[in-house]
């Protein structure tokens, strides 16, 4: 599933503006992304040492652009407003603290606020599942009120549609799948279906409260009397009721499945590609097949 995301980015290839560049296991990355013909960079930061990694790595930077900009405050202001410029088509973290790239990204001058919030998106293929799952929210909004759950899921609609799921079903995620007044993520998940049947929710299907088994096996869901829901058994999109859930679903299947993940955060004008160190170059290089793929659906 992923191949055909890459296949897709290879036929529009986008401009990456990685901030503060000076980072091996990033601009591996890049390089593999720009090998693949995904993506174009633009490195921003510390030249000296970008130049000094990529020869230690043997490649050539002859055909590549690299702005210096040692402070890596400056370097993400630099790379976020050649996004917005139109010099580049998304934003990735190079070697800087992510509240460093966000307070760029969020700058009046240089920044792309879109008026939207910002949200991330895991994108995750699951060798034992028919379908791209994609998890919200594991990494930035931590404990989400019900607007801001409806929010997370159009944010996350769009990325499942830039990838080719034209109407996704979410399921909202939570301990039971009974409406109970003591547990208010199920309130939420409740609300939120409603929501979706009477169009203030668009471009896909809710369903909840789902159990995370329920939503997607369609055995737990038939064993369990789940009936009439379409989302069950078959979701797209998982809709955490707080980051804690959202981040151990992530790190679990990370860890105990076989898998390949990539990783955005959506909300601005334009793609984040904001990956973890410890994450592999293959993550990060599925993150920027993604981001290239949304980036050309945010324009289309």
């Amino acid at each position: 599933m992923f191949e055909k995301i890459i296949a897709a980015a290879q036929n529009s290839p986008k401009t990456v503006a990685v901030a503060a560049a000076q980072d091996k296991p990033v601009l591996e990355a890049v390089f593999a992304a720009l090998e693949r013909g995904i993506a174009r960079p633009l490195l921003v930061g510390d030249e000296v040492k970008i130049r000094m990694l990529a020869s230690e790595m043997g490649r050539d930077l002859s055909n590549i652009t690299v702005l210096n900009e040692t402070e890596p405050k400056k370097a993400a202001l630099r790379a976020s407003r050649l996004v917005r410029d139109g010099q580049a088509d998304f934003l990735m973290k190079g070697l800087l603290q992510t509240a460093d790239l966000l307070k760029a990204v969020l700058d009046k001058e240089n920044g792309l606020r879109s008026g939207s919030m910002l949200s991330h998106v895991t994108i995750i293929e699951v060798a034992s599942y028919d379908r791209l799952l994609f998890l919200t929210d594991a990494a930035m909004v931590m404990y989400p009120d019900l607007k801001q759950k409806a929010e997370l899921i159009q944010n996350a609609v769009t990325v499942a549609r830039a990838m080719g799921v034209m109407m996704p079903k979410v399921a909202g995620i939570a301990a039971v799948e009974l409406v109970n007044p003591d547990m208010p993520p199920t309130l939420d998940a409740a609300l939120l279906t409603q929501m979706n049947r009477r169009g203030q929710i668009t471009d896909c299907l809710v369903d909840g409260p789902l159990q995370l088994d329920t939503a997607i096996s369609a055995e737990a869901a038939l064993h369990k009397g789940i009936k009439g829901s379409e989302v069950a058994g078959h979701a797209d999109i998982l809709l955490a009721p707080n980051i804690e859930v959202g981040n151990a679903i992530y790190k679990t299947v990370n860890q105990m499945t076989s898998c390949q993940i990539g990783g955005l955060i959506v909300g601005a004008s334009a793609p984040i590609v904001l990956t973890s160190r410890a994450d592999s170059a293959r993550t990060k290089l599925l993150s920027i097949a993604c981001a290239s793929q949304l980036a050309l659906y945010l324009k289309s």
